[in-house]
């Protein structure tokens, strides 16, 4: 399982479906099992902020994608993110752009 298999038909998938995805994702993926529990919620955070977009038809800019990425990166330090963690951020935003 990974964040395409998570975020796909994220539109008609409710906020507990979501959710289970994401903690199965979390759980079973050694990818992602690295990530402690405030790195997951601000991942659960910003796939709920472009969910809630998505629901009524606005696909997320690139603009908006990399505004949120630079936040994320400078606050790196103080949310003790690696710059894999980052880069696996960014590929989850860039898949909400397909």
């Amino acid at each position: 399982m990974d964040f395409s298999d998570v975020t796909k038909d994220i539109k008609d998938q409710t906020d507990y479906r979501l959710e289970q995805r994401m903690d199965e994702l979390f759980r079973k993926n050694p990818r992602y099992r690295h990530l402690d529990e405030e790195n997951q919620k601000l991942i659960f955070d910003l796939i709920k902020k472009y969910k809630d977009k998505i629901r009524r038809g606005i696909k997320p800019s690139r603009y908006t994608i990399k505004e949120d990425m630079y936040h994320l990166y400078q606050n790196r330090l103080k949310l003790n993110l690696t710059y894999n963690d980052l880069d696996q951020i960014r590929d989850l935003l860039m898949g909400f752009k397909k």
